[in-house]
């Protein structure tokens, strides 16, 4: 009799356990210099709040920002500053992938039996990043506190929504951008502008921008979905392109095409790949 053949695990599954265990040996790591580890957290939690000392600053001679009030700003800062917290904690290290390609690193990670995806994204996984979560989450803590919004289940559930769409977006903004390092080789400050400078932006009103910009980032590269449009619903704001209002809770549908594009982007690089050599 045949003895039956070992069940094979999905390649998502065989991905996130992957993941996983990589993740798990560097916070094991982390850990056994648990003081340094809390220095800097403590670091990366001032290091992100002096973006928001300086809208601070502004305030004190101002009474609004493009017509946002302070409570306002800190709900867009906070929105924004979680998700990309949470896509900076789990693929934050995807800009590393252009020098694993100019130095030929990236063929260990080829040959091992796990996906390279998995590998990347988990490589020297920093625990520290916790800080700047925590930073913008206190943040929208207090802004919602703060602020006078007619609350309705609708707006109760929008708020983890559009946190959890908007760290899919910035996800799959560092995994496209990781694609195209294959061909450029060496291209995270590009990604860099699009992530961290995509962040920057979302903390300020849509109404402080260019039309003209406004609309890239909607058409486009679909930050606005991050925290902005569903935002202006929360805060009961107008949009400033006039869009029709279910365009408001369309973050989790581009969320899912935005992943799904940068999936079909990393598979494209990674078979376009080739060797160094060395």
């Amino acid at each position: 009799m045949a003895e039956p053949r070992p069940r094979r695990l999905s390649a998502p599954y065989e991905g996130v356990r992957a993941y996983c265990l990589v993740v798990g040996m560097w916070v094991r790591s982390t850990m056994a210099y648990r003081t340094s580890f809390v220095m800097m957290a403590l670091g990366n939690f001032v290091v992100t709040a002096l973006d928001f000392a300086a809208i601070l600053i502004m305030f004190s001679h101002i009474d609004t920002l493009g017509g946002f009030t302070l409570a306002e700003v800190a709900f867009l800062y906070g929105t924004t500053s979680t998700s990309f917290g949470l896509a900076d904690l789990v693929l934050g290290n995807m800009d590393r992938l252009g020098r694993r390609v100019r130095d030929g690193t990236l063929d260990t990670l080829l040959v091992r039996p796990a996906p390279v995806l998995a590998q990347v994204a988990a490589d020297r996984f920093a625990l520290r990043r916790l800080g700047r979560i925590s930073q913008g989450a206190l943040l929208l803590v207090w802004s919602l506190v703060r602020l006078d919004i007619a609350w309705t289940p609708v707006k109760v559930l929008l708020v983890p929504v559009m946190l959890v769409s908007g760290a899919l977006i910035f996800g799959a903004v560092f995994v496209a951008g990781a694609a195209f390092q294959f061909r450029a080789n060496d291209a995270s400050e590009v990604q860099n502008a699009f992530t961290y400078g995509g962040t920057t932006m979302l903390q300020y009103p849509p109404t402080v921008f260019a039309t003209d910009l406004v609309r890239g980032v909607t058409f486009v590269i679909p930050l606005a979905f991050v925290n902005w449009l569903p935002a202006l619903r929360i805060l009961g704001r107008e949009n400033p392109l006039g869009l029709p209002g279910w365009v408001d809770f369309a973050s989790p549908a581009v969320a899912l095409a935005c992943c799904a594009l940068a999936g079909l982007a990393w598979r494209s690089g990674l078979r376009g790949y080739r060797s160094t050599g060395s």
